[in-house]
C-alpha cells in the first residue's frame, strides 16, 4: 500500500496554536501517548522536550528519539532535509541503517521520504509493503533486502519565517502493514510540533551565530585599529598609510590581515615596525 496525503494548512495552524496553549504535563512517556484526550494535551510534554533543546542539531536528535515513543510501531527513525542545491541529506538518525535506507532513496530518486520532503505542505507518504511496492520498486526491493517492510514519512515543514527548507521525519518498520491510521495521525502531529521546535532552534542558532560574527567583526576592527596606531606612532604616518602597509604586508606574507594586526599589537616591542 502506498499513499500520499496532505492536511489543510489552516487546520494545521489551528492545531499548532491549540498545542502551544496547552499546559506542561510531566512524566511524558510512551504510555502517555495512548491516553484519552485531545492531541494537543497528549503532546504537551513533548513540546517542553523539543523546545528546550539548546541547538538545532540537539532539537533534531530529540525529534527522532521521541518519534519512536510517539509511534511505537517504528523500529528506526531519521530526518531528511533538503540542501540549498536541491539535494537531500540525513543530519540525524536513531541507527545507521536508517541513514543508509535514506541514502538509497536519495540515490534512486524514489521513496516515501522524498515524496514527503517535496510536498511543501503538511502531509505524509506511506509504503506499507516495501518489497512489493509498485510506486517505489527499486527502493522497495532494496529496503526488503535490508529486512524492512514499511516506511512512513511525514513532512517536516518549518515556520514560514524560517530559512529551513521542507524535510521529512522517516519512520521505518521491519514489519509490513504496520502503520495504521492512528500511527499516521500521531506522526503528523509530531511533525507539526517538531517543525515549530526546529524553526525556533534554527532562529536561535542564527541569532547566536550573528552575535558571534558581530563580535568577531568588532574584535577584528579593534586589532587592526591598534596595529594602525602603533605604525602611525612609530613612523609618523597617516591612518590610511598605516593601513596600506598592513594590507600589503599581509598579502606579501600570505596571512590574514587580522592575524597580522594581532601579531603587531601583541608583539610590537619585539618587531621592527
Amino acid at each position: 500500500m502506498t499513499e500520499v496525503g496532505t492536511r489543510d494548512a489552516e487546520d494545521w495552524e489551528t492545531d499548532r496554536i491549540a498545542f502551544c496553549a496547552e499546559p506542561v504535563v510531566e512524566g511524558w512517556a510512551r504510555s502517555g501517548v495512548a491516553a484519552e484526550g485531545p492531541l494537543a494535551q497528549r503532546f504537551s510534554a513533548l513540546a517542553v522536550l523539543l523546545l528546550g533543546a539548546g541547538s538545532l542539531h540537539e532539537a533534531m536528535e530529540r525529534v527522532v528519539s521521541a518519534a519512536l515513543r510517539i509511534v511505537p510501531e517504528a523500529d528506526l527513525a531519521s530526518i531528511t532535509l533538503r540542501s540549498a542545491d536541491g539535494g537531500f541529506h540525513t543530519p540525524v538518525c536513531t541507527d545507521a541503517t536508517a541513514e543508509e535506507l535514506d541514502r538509497v532513496q536519495y540515490q534512486t530518486g524514489e521513496g516515501p521520504c522524498l515524496e514527503a520532503a517535496l510536498q511543501g505542505r503538511p502531509g505524509h507518504a506511506l509504503a506499507n509493503n516495501l518489497p512489493e511496492s509498485e510506486a517505489f520498486p527499486e527502493f522497495g526491493k532494496r529496503a526488503g533486502q535490508f529486512g524492512f517492510g514499511s516506511l512512513l514519512a511525514v513532512t517536516l515543514l518549518p515556520d514560514l519565517k524560517s530559512d529551513l527548507p521542507p524535510g521529512a521525519i522517516n519512520l521505518y518498520s521491519r514489519r509490513a502493514g504496520t502503520f495504521d491510521d492512528d500511527a499516521v495521525d500521531n506522526a503528523l502531529v509530531l511533525a507539526s510540533h517538531a517543525s515549530l521546535a526546529l524553526a525556533g532552534s534554527a532562529a536561535h542558532t542564527a541569532a547566536a551565530l550573528k552575535e558571534i560574527h558581530l563580535k568577531r567583526a568588532v574584535d577584528s576592527r579593534d586589532l587592526i585599529g591598534q596595529a594602525k596606531g602603533i605604525l602611525m606612532n612609530r613612523r609618523g604616518i597617516s591612518a590610511d598609510a598605516a593601513f596600506d602597509i598592513l594590507r600589503r604586508t599581509s598579502q606579501d606574507l600570505n596571512v590574514k590581515l587580522v592575524d597580522l594586526a594581532q601579531t603587531v599589537a601583541e608583539r610590537h616591542q619585539e618587531l621592527d615596525v
